[in-house]
Parts: C-alpha cells; sequence; structure tokens
C-alpha cells in the first residue's frame, strides 16, 4: 500500500483502485538446440542409424586381417553366435559405471552393427566391415589404458558368457590388441 492510499483511506476519501501490475509472463520454452546452432541429426528411417561424414569404406578399416579357415567363425558360433556376444558385449559396456560415459549420445545402432561386422570379418565368418578405421571412429573420445582395461574385460565376459573357447578368445584378443594404439588417446 502506498502512503497516498493509506492517507486517503485514513481520511475517509474514495480512492480509485492502483494499477495492479501485469503478471509476469509465462516463460517461453527455449529451444536451446536452435539458439546456439546444434543440428539435430534424425536417424536413417530403414537403418536407424544417425548419418556420418562420408568416409571410404574397406575391409582393412577392421585393424587386423581375418583368420584362415572357418574354426575360428566355428568357436564364436557363426554369425549368430559373433551377434549375441557383441550384443551382450555393447549392453556391457554401455552399463559398467567405469566406461559407460564413453558410450553415451553414440549412435548405438552403428555400434552394433560395426562391431559384428569387424569380428565378423576378422574370425572369418563371411561379412565385410563397413565402419571407419579404428583411429579415425575413436578421435576425440579421450579413451585411457584403464578405459581400454574395462572394454577388455567386458569383451572377455561377453564371450565367456557366449560359451566361446577360452583358446579362441585369446587368439582374436591377440588380433585386436595392436589397435590400442589407433584407439587409446591418453
Amino acid at each position: 500500500m502506498t502512503i497516498f492510499l493509506a492517507l486517503a483511506l485514513a481520511m475517509g476519501q474514495p480512492v480509485a483502485a492502483e494499477p495492479q501490475a501485469a503478471p509476469p509472463a509465462a516463460e517461453e520454452s527455449v529451444d536451446w538446440d536452435k539458439e546456439f546452432g546444434v543440428e539435430k541429426r534424425v536417424p536413417d528411417p530403414v537403418t536407424g542409424e544417425l548419418p556420418v561424414d562420408p568416409y571410404a569404406q574397406s575391409n582393412a578399416n577392421a585393424g587386423a586381417a581375418p583368420f584362415k579357415g572357418e574354426a575360428m567363425a566355428r568357436a564364436f558360433g557363426g554369425q549368430d553366435g559373433i551377434r549375441a556376444m557383441v550384443s551382450r558385449f555393447v549392453e556391457l559396456n554401455t552399463t559398467d559405471p567405469r566406461i559407460k560415459a564413453i558410450f553415451e549420445n553414440h549412435d548405438m545402432v552403428r555400434l552394433r552393427r560395426t562391431l559384428f561386422e569387424q569380428v565378423c570379418y576378422i574370425v572369418n565368418a563371411g561379412c565385410d566391415y563397413t565402419g571407419r578405421d579404428m583411429k579415425a571412429s575413436h578421435k576425440g573420445l579421450g579413451t585411457t589404458r584403464a578405459d581400454m582395461n574395462a572394454l577388455v574385460e567386458n569383451l572377455q565376459r561377453a564371450m565367456r558368457e557366449q560359451g566361446i573357447a577360452f583358446a579362441a578368445q585369446n587368439r582374436l584378443l591377440a588380433k585386436l590388441a595392436p589397435m590400442d594404439q589407433d584407439v587409446r588417446e591418453r
């Protein structure tokens, strides 16, 4: 109440109502992505994968030459066994508190597909690898030695749970080990 209003009421004078301030306008929702120029990527309607910049596709991008013969493909249960193992491997990584942050905001559809293709190609189970090379696909992730150790532990667990023989696990790990230099950044 203003002093004017108080005096007028005390003297018994009629008083016009004080103008009321307009209630604050409801805060409009702000599209912060649009505000800062962030482009929203729309998944491919067929594959569900997010678009990526073009790159040269080659089996050489898999990071290792395939095994000879069919023994490793059989040891991994063929394409169905590899697909199940890769699916479990991705699940373990995305729920592992040590490394799950690395996988947040990544295209999990593409990750599952390219990991499947990579293992399938390397164990000679009849696949081609269509993903990017290891250095390009891991650039900017800041992967550490501890991250790599956790990743390998999860891969070993996924292979063990799939019933893949220990000798076959070790043979695959030996093929993958040199990729560490292209994947690890610090």
